[in-house]
């Protein structure tokens, strides 16, 4: 491995994140809290250490998928830490693990916590616990790639080791400019978002914090009964619909601009997407009637619960902990399947889904039938032996990550429903889960052990397994 050009661009990585928090900064500096101090040291730790290892000269700029991947999980755990700082030395959260938990889970829009008060965080803190929603959304090192182009050669390893889904469809030849279409659209969306939570009459603030989080389908909220604590239905709708639109694959949006209606509305992930969305939506919607009073107001609850969970954002409008259970297990199950490949959203993704089903019938036909011929097809296209393999790879992989760390976690005595859902709700990226750590709860009960563990099931769903297991294989560090 290239180590010296790996650990150059994580440098450059954390530079970027040390730039970033001046916006935070200044929010601080406006608004009050006390908090700037913390901003600003940690600010000057991440950029020292940053601007140090960006100094390292590599005898060659040959960037390969080993060091791609590498740069992927080491920079999301080292962006993890340091974005965790301005909490530790603001004193709000004293223990350096649950630092790590609370920033861990802000890049990887997953939205777990362990604050128990999180209006007792002064402004700058939450903007900054938020805007890691939105920054961690597209990604990180997609947003480096985006601001500095020549961060590596051949760094078409770093979008694919960071980007969700089984694959990345290039838009334009060039990456840089891959990045830069992929956040123009990003930040286009967030705006119109903004804008319209604005016309709801949520204030500025208020209207940036939901819209960091739903942008980023991540989750977090600037008060302890989350999006329920705006009180406004209006609102309500406006973050359910922006949250299933952030869900959707972002390629499509760049075709239906370039007018291709055959790969932008004829994408079959994206009619799955909005069947099981809607499906979900209508089935829970009249299973929670009798709790709800009436059609509407169960089918707004219903879909706002819906959109949140299969998006892997996590607000909540109500306590679904409570609901009867079918509308929780629905939950559960959406909480696997998660949202479309190349969206900000997280879980197994909905494309997976479709490929696993059609590998399964392939297999029933070729029982039935052992001589023929059965090539699998997706949007018209045959599908390549080697996406299926690696996609039968990544559900055993992540079969695998959920028993192991279910198994760890449980170490705690908790119940088993808490235990399997808050590592289901980590590992999806969703945030809540039920029981203990359902949408009124938190995960700050849980020992040091099982914080670092749920932390890394965060790493591992939000890039995909492969590039954090890789780090544990002595064959990825040797030279070449």
């Amino acid at each position: 491995m290239n180590k010296r050009l790996t650990f150059k661009l994580i440098g450059k990585v954390l530079m970027v994140e040390a730039a970033l928090m001046a916006v935070p900064l200044v929010v601080s500096l406006l608004m009050g809290g006390g908090d700037a101090p913390a901003i600003l040291i940690s600010m000057a730790i991440t950029m020292a250490v940053g601007g140090l290892l960006s100094l390292l000269r590599p005898r060659n700029d040959n960037l390969r998928a080993r060091e791609g991947f590498a740069i992927v999980a080491l920079g999301w755990i080292l962006v993890s830490f340091f974005g965790g700082l301005p909490f530790f030395f603001h004193g709000s959260i004293p223990s350096l693990v649950d630092c790590f938990f609370e920033a861990t889970s802000g890049f990887t829009t997953t939205g777990s916590t362990i604050l128990t008060d999180v209006e007792a965080l002064p402004k700058g803190l939450l903007f900054w616990r938020s805007f890691t929603h939105w920054v961690g959304g597209m990604g990180v090192l997609v947003l480096s790639l985006a601001l500095i182009p020549k961060m590596g050669a051949r760094s078409i390893h770093l979008m694919r080791a960071e980007s969700p889904g089984p694959s990345m469809d290039k838009l334009v030849p060039r990456v840089g400019n891959n990045a830069r279409i992929l956040y123009r659209l990003y930040i286009a969306l967030s705006a119109l978002m903004l804008i319209a939570l604005l016309c709801t009459g949520v204030n500025l603030y208020d209207s940036l914090i939901h819209m960091f989080g739903a942008a980023g389908t991540g989750g977090f909220s600037n008060y302890n009964l989350s999006v329920g604590a705006l009180n406004n239905p209006a609102a309500e709708i406006v973050i359910g619909v922006f949250m299933a639109l952030f869900g959707v694959n972002f390629s499509v949006y760049y075709f239906l601009l370039r007018r291709n209606w055959r790969a932008s509305l004829g994408n079959s992930e994206l009619h799955a997407y909005w069947a099981i969305l809607l499906g979900s939506t209508l089935i829970i919607a009249f299973n929670i009637l009798p709790q709800a009073g009436d059609f509407l107001t169960s089918l707004r609850l219903s879909f706002f619960q819906v959109s949140t969970i299969m998006t892997t954002t996590g607000y909540a409008t109500t306590d679904f902990n409570l609901w009867p259970q079918l509308s929780r297990t629905i939950l559960v199950m959406l909480m696997l399947i998660g949202s479309s490949a190349g969206s900000t959203g997280g879980g197994i993704k909905v494309v997976r889904l479709q490929l696993l089903c059609k590998s399964m019938v392939r297999e029933i036909r070729r029982t039935v039938h052992p001589r023929s011929v059965n090539t699998i097809r997706f949007d018209g296209r045959a599908v390549d032996e080697s996406v299926i393999s690696s996609t039968l790879a990544f559900f055993f992989a992540y079969i695998f990550v959920l028993l192991a760390s279910t198994l760890i976690v449980s170490l705690d005595g908790f119940s088993f429903e808490t235990n399997f859902t808050a590592v289901v709700a980590t590992l999806s990226n969703i945030g809540p889960g039920l029981d203990m750590v359902g949408p009124m709860g938190n995960f700050s009960q849980f020992s040091d052990l099982s914080k670092i563990v749920l932390s890394l099931c965060m790493l591992i769903g939000r890039l995909e397994v492969f590039p954090i297991l890789m780090l544990a294989a002595p064959s990825a560090w040797r030279k070449y």
